[in-house]
């Protein structure tokens, strides 16, 4: 975990210096160096801070907590990002409003429940363009609308640790646009419009592959989404929950799994998002193995590209009929 986080730590930080430091001349490897740095952000979001606010990169709570701030380096929030992750989508995977990761805006539909459009029809073509955008959306405008509607939830505990937390959202933003877009518009001869499309490049290269590692675990025709009762309660206990919701994909990829922080082990870390993920891989075949002993279900969906062409025809299905949730 310490060799992955200082790998990707400079694989975000290295190209942003080198804008910064060296005056580069060519705009060829402006782009280069602010997509190298997406990638970077990608690993920071998805194999660095997503244990630790999960509190699995270590032991200690202060480490945990520390390296969580590697999230706020790349211009999100650690504690909406608690909210949103381990609160709603940990405890209701696929639950339609429940679960922040389906909720999406009126152009996307992620859930067979969701209220369905005449654009969702063509969903599976453009929705990739705005997977590339959501982490614009996330450093600009995403964090102050979910920490609000957290807020009016109940979920932050009062008015003044609300507004404490709406000022450090604003600082922390503050720095990470500093480094990622001021300062090179200050220090780099190529003009500032150029440094806003190649900045504008880093993040589709991260949003776009931050979404297709999460959206191919759960918005897939595999994947269950279930509805709770009158009163509330969902039919299945939790952890056939997860086993319900969520879908594996490429387990033999080594080298995937390293660069998406395990994620291509899904089921195992719903299962037991307190074990670092550098364990999934190796706990995979006895989670398989018990699910399969007990009739539950263990979704995979093969190769990574496999996952994603799964998760092409949901959207498709989602936009042309009422599909069904999975009865598992």
């Amino acid at each position: 975990m310490v060799i992955k986080t200082v790998i990707m730590l400079l694989l975000f930080f290295i190209p942003l210096i080198t804008i910064i430091v060296i005056p580069v001349k060519s705009v060829a490897l402006l782009f280069g160096l602010y997509i190298t740095s997406g990638f970077g952000m990608a690993g920071i979001g998805m194999g660095v801070m997503h244990d630790a606010i999960h509190g699995s990169y270590s032991k200690s709570r202060r480490i945990n907590k520390l390296v969580g701030y590697t999230l706020n380096l790349i211009g999100a929030n650690d504690k909406v990002w608690r909210l949103q992750h381990n609160v709603l989508h940990h405890s209701y995977t696929n639950v339609d409003e429940h679960d922040d990761d389906i909720n999406a805006p009126f152009f996307l539909r992620f859930s067979p429940h969701a209220p369905k459009n005449k654009l969702h029809r063509y969903q599976h073509f453009y929705a990739w363009f705005f997977y590339g955008l959501s982490t614009v959306s996330w450093v600009t405008s995403k964090d102050f609308i979910r920490y609000t509607r957290y807020y009016k939830k109940g979920l932050v505990k009062d008015q003044a640790s609300y507004r404490k937390g709406i000022v450090k959202i604003v600082l922390w933003k503050l720095i990470y646009f500093s480094y990622v877009l001021v300062l090179p518009i200050l220090f780099s001869p190529i003009s500032a419009w150029i440094i806003v499309l190649a900045f504008l490049a880093m993040h589709f290269i991260t949003g776009l592959t931050i979404s297709l590692v999460f959206q191919s675990a759960h918005v897939t025709s595999n994947a269950s989404f279930p509805l709770p009762d009158k009163e509330g309660n969902l039919e299945s206990e939790r952890l056939a929950h997860q086993l319900e919701t969520t879908c594996n994909f490429a387990q033999m990829n080594p080298f995937l799994s390293w660069m998406v922080g395990g994620l291509t082990n899904q089921i195992e870390h719903h299962l037991f998002p307190n074990i670092s993920h550098v364990h999934y891989r190796k706990i995979a075949p006895i989670v398989k193995k018990t699910a399969q002993e007990y009739g539950l279900p263990y979704h995979t969906n093969g190769s990574f590209i496999s996952a994603v062409f799964s998760h092409f025809k949901m959207l498709r299905d989602l936009g042309r009929v009422e599909v069904q949730p999975v009865k598992s």
